[in-house]
C-alpha cells in the first residue's frame, strides 16, 4: 500500500516514514498543499496511485481543511487521516464531517498511527476488491440483474431484448424464486418507458375490495373511511410499467376491470362516474397454470389471451445447474458488500453440496443460504455453514429415456447411488450412513452386501474394498 505523508515538519515526516515502512507500507512525502496535490496526480499517472493520505491540518500555503475538501472532490474514495495538534481538535471534527476517515492528535503514539492506517487501508482494499469483482461478474453474466450463461437463460435474455422496446403485454411464467420480478424490471429498464415509474402489485396480498381501491384509486366518500380522493397504482404507473406478481390470485371481478384497462387504456376509480385515461404497460407473472385455471373457470379466458401476447418461461435452477457457480460468486459478493464483510471463499466440499442440491426454492433459496453463510462465516464458507437440507441432499433419480427403461434396473441403480453417497458422507461409518438414510444398521449392512459394496468379512472402510474403489477409482 502506498501512503502519502503531507506534513510541513521534516521530523514528523521522518517518524511517520519509519513507522509505516516498518509496517510493510511504501510512502511518498510532501511538505506543502501544492506539492501534495501534485504527488497525488503524479503517482496516479505512474500507475502507483496513493492508497491513503496522512494530512496535517496546519500547512504553510493552504489550510488543511481546504486541501481535504479538494482531495475528497477529486478522489472521493481515498481514505484521509488528518493529523492535528490538541488545540485543533475542533478542526479535526470538522474534517470528519468533510469525509476524513479518522484524526490523530499530536503528539501521537506510533502504534496508534499504524493501527488507524491499517484500518483505513483494509476498508479501502475491501471496497476496491468488491468493486472489481462486481465489474468482472457484470461482464457477460446476464441482463439487468439476471445472472446466467446457460442456454435456457440466453434464450430468456434474447426474448427480453426483443420484447422490451415494444408496448405489448408480457406474461412471465416461472416457479417461485426464479426471478420473475427481475425479468419485469429488466423489460422496464430496456424499454422506452425506463424514465417512468415501475410499480409492483402483489396481487394475492389484499382482498378484492381493497385490491380494487389500491389499483384504481377512489373518490372522497366512495365508502366509509374514504375521507379524501386517492390515486391508485395504475395512475401512479402512468407513463411507466405496472407489474402484477402472481396474476392468478386476482379475483374474477377484478379481472374484468383489468381487461378494460388493457382494451380501452382507461379505468374507473371506486365511486367515480368518469373514467381516467392511463398510459402504462402491463407485465404479469405467475407460477400457476393459467390455461388450466381458464378451463376450470377460475381465470377469464379473454384476459388470459390479452396477457399472453408475449410469454417468457423462466427455467428452474435445477435445469440450469451450470449457472450455479456464477450465481454463488455473484450472490456472495453482493451479500458481503451489503454486510461490510470480506468476500468469503467457498470450500470444495461446500461447493459440491451446493452444486448437488436441487434448489426447490430456486435462486431465492440459494440467496438465503449464501446470505446466512456469509454473515455467520469468517471469510470461509464450509459445509458446516450450510443448512441441513443442503447437506443431506441425495442424487436425483436417473432421467427417463424416450424409449423407456427397465424399472428394476433403474431402481437398483438409484438405490446403489444412494448407498454410495451416504457412505461417502459418513466417511465409511455404517452406523452414521444408516442414520442419514433413516435405516436400521442391519438393514443397511444387508443392502451394502447385496450391491457388492462390502468385502466378504463385512468391512467397508479399507481402501481395498469395493466401496472405496468406487469412491476412489
Amino acid at each position: 500500500m502506498n501512503v502519502l505523508i503531507l506534513d510541513d515538519e521534516p521530523v514528523i515526516r521522518e517518524v511517520l516514514r519509519t513507522v509505516l515502512r516498518r509496517a510493510g507500507m511504501s510512502t511518498v512525502e510532501a511538505a506543502t498543499a501544492e506539492e501534495g496535490l501534485e504527488r497525488l496526480e503524479s503517482e496516479r499517472l505512474e500507475r502507483e496511485p496513493v492508497d491513503l493520505l496522512l494530512l496535517d491540518l496546519m500547512l504553510p500555503d493552504r489550510p488543511g481543511l481546504e486541501v481535504l475538501s479538494e482531495v475528497k472532490n477529486r478522489l472521493p474514495e481515498l481514505p484521509v487521516i488528518v493529523i492535528t495538534a490538541y488545540s485543533s481538535v475542533d478542526s479535526a471534527i470538522t474534517a470528519m464531517k468533510l469525509g476524513a476517515f479518522h484524526y490523530i492528535p499530536k503528539p501521537f503514539r506510533n502504534e496508534e498511527v499504524v493501527h488507524v492506517v491499517k484500518q483505513a487501508l483494509e476498508k479501502r482494499s475491501l471496497l476496491v476488491e468488491n468493486r472489481a469483482l462486481k465489474a468482472r461478474l457484470s461482464e457477460g453474466t446476464g441482463l439487468a440483474g439476471l445472472v446466467g450463461r446457460s442456454a435456457p437463460m440466453e434464450a430468456v435474455f434474447q426474448t427480453i431484448r426483443q420484447a422490451a422496446p415494444a408496448r405489448s403485454t408480457i406474461l412471465v411464467y416461472g416457479e417461485s424464486g426464479t426471478g420473475k420480478e427481475l425479468v419485469a424490471r429488466a423489460l422496464h429498464k430496456l424499454s422506452t418507458r425506463s424514465a417512468g415509474p415501475f410499480v409492483t402489485v402483489h396481487s394475492g396480498a389484499l382482498p378484492s375490495d381493497l385490491l380494487e381501491s389500491n389499483l384504481f384509486g377512489h373518490v372522497k366518500g366512495a365508502f366509509t373511511g374514504a375521507i379524501a380522493d386517492k390515486k391508485g397504482l395504475f395512475k401512479a404507473a402512468d407513463g411507466g410499467t405496472i407489474f402484477f406478481d402472481e396474476i392468478g390470485t386476482v379475483p374474477l371481478e377484478t379481472q374484468a376491470k383489468l381487461l378494460r384497462v388493457l382494451q380501452e387504456r382507461e379505468f374507473l376509480p371506486v365511486g367515480a362516474v368518469s373514467p381516467l385515461k392511463v398510459d402504462t404497460r402491463i407485465i404479469a407473472a405467475t407460477n400457476a397454470d393459467l390455461a388450466r385455471m381458464v378451463a376450470e373457470g377460475r381465470f377469464r379466458e379473454d384476459l388470459y389471451y390479452r396477457l399472453c401476447v408475449i410469454t417468457i418461461q423462466l427455467p428452474p435452477l435445477r435445469s440450469r445447474k451450470e449457472d450455479v457457480p456464477l450465481l454463488i460468486e455473484t450472490l456472495i459478493a453482493r451479500t458481503a458488500t451489503e454486510n461490510g464483510k470480506p468476500v468469503p471463499v467457498v470450500t470444495p466440499g461446500a461447493m459440491k453440496l451446493l452444486l448437488d442440491y436441487d434448489w426447490p426454492g430456486n435462486v431465492r433459496e440459494l440467496e438465503n443460504v449464501l446470505e446466512r453463510a456469509v454473515v455467520l462465516g469468517n471469510g470461509v464458507i464450509d459445509t458446516e455453514l450450510l443448512p441441513e437440507p443442503v447437506r443431506r441432499a441425495f442424487p436425483r433419480p436417473p432421467s427417463f429415456p424416450v424409449d423407456g427403461l427397465a424399472f428394476k434396473d433403474a431402481v437398483a441403480s438409484y438405490e446403489r447411488s444412494l448407498l454410495l453417497e451416504a457412505m461417502r458422507r459418513a466417511d465409511g461409518i455404517q452406523k452414521k450412513a444408516a442414520e442419514l438414510l433413516h435405516l436400521k444398521a442391519t438393514t443397511l449392512n444387508e443392502m451394502l452386501r447385496r450391491h457388492g459394496l462390502l468385502t466378504k468379512d463385512g468391512r467397508s472402510s479399507p481402501s481395498e474394498t469395493p466401496l472405496d474403489r468406487e469412491k476412489n477409482p
